[in-house]
């Protein structure tokens, strides 16, 4: 099997080859490539086409949010993991704003790391249980939702805003399939469909869009599915 390329992106040349030495221990992994700082990381990863990119938040001359920006930009298959010292509020929604995938601590354990790498690559998204909380305690501290945002809502379906809603919750596409008595296939029909529709990334800009529209302010209760009918039409 191929091994997955991956790209180290920090201004600290003691962590690159920390985390080098960590995910050589997964020969499931390849280092391809390093980069120092954010605009060095654009041009790597144009040149050297990583799947999974772990980029540090703080850097000189472009840091890593404006980098992500522009790697999701130029490369959209590449992903984008977070990778910083620092949980603050306002790094954690710029970078996922911009098109991060996941977003972790530094000081996560190597094995966590390496299994968030491979979730990330394998399309799905990925963040803390703190930078979650995180996430959440900010839109809480949010101005009221953007009408446009809201607006957006109208093109989903009501099962696919049923599906919107449990995806805000954390719950996997099984557990929405057994939710909604329904076949995990359909659920992941649906989840596509309300990508496509809202125009977002992937799961993580799914629950910020969730917040943001107002559907679900924080520290409401889980939000209610719809009653349906005992065996609904998809």
């Amino acid at each position: 099997m191929t091994p997955l390329p991956v790209l180290l992106v920090d201004d600290d040349g003691l962590m690159r080859a920390g985390l080098r030495a960590v995910l050589s221990t997964d020969d499931r992994l390849l280092v391809v490539g390093e980069a120092a700082d954010g605009r060095e990381a654009i041009a790597a990863t144009r040149r050297l086409g990583p799947r999974v990119v772990l980029m540090d938040v703080r850097m000189p001359d472009m840091d890593g949010i404006a980098a992500t920006r522009e790697i999701v930009r130029v490369a959209p298959e590449a992903r984008v993991l977070m990778l910083t010292t620092f949980s603050d509020d306002d790094y954690v929604l710029g970078a996922l704003r911009a098109g991060a995938s996941g977003f972790m601590l530094k000081r996560t354990q190597p094995e966590e790391l390496i299994a968030a790498i491979h979730t990330i690559a394998g399309g799905e998204s990925l963040l803390s249980p703190t930078v979650t909380t995180t996430v959440i305690d900010r839109l809480a501290r949010e101005p009221e939702p953007d009408p446009a945002v809201s607006r957006r809502l109208r093109l989903l379906t009501p099962r696919e805003r049923d599906v919107l809603l449990l995806i805000a919750r954390g719950l996997t596409n099984a557990e929405i399939a057994a939710s909604l008595q329904v076949e995990e296939s359909t659920i992941k029909t649906h989840v596509k469909r309300i990508l496509s529709k809202l125009n977002l990334r992937d799961r993580v800009q799914a629950v910020i869009f969730v917040y943001e529209s107002g559907l679900v302010r924080a520290g409401e209760a889980h939000p209610p599915v719809a009653a349906r009918e005992a065996h609904p039409r998809i």
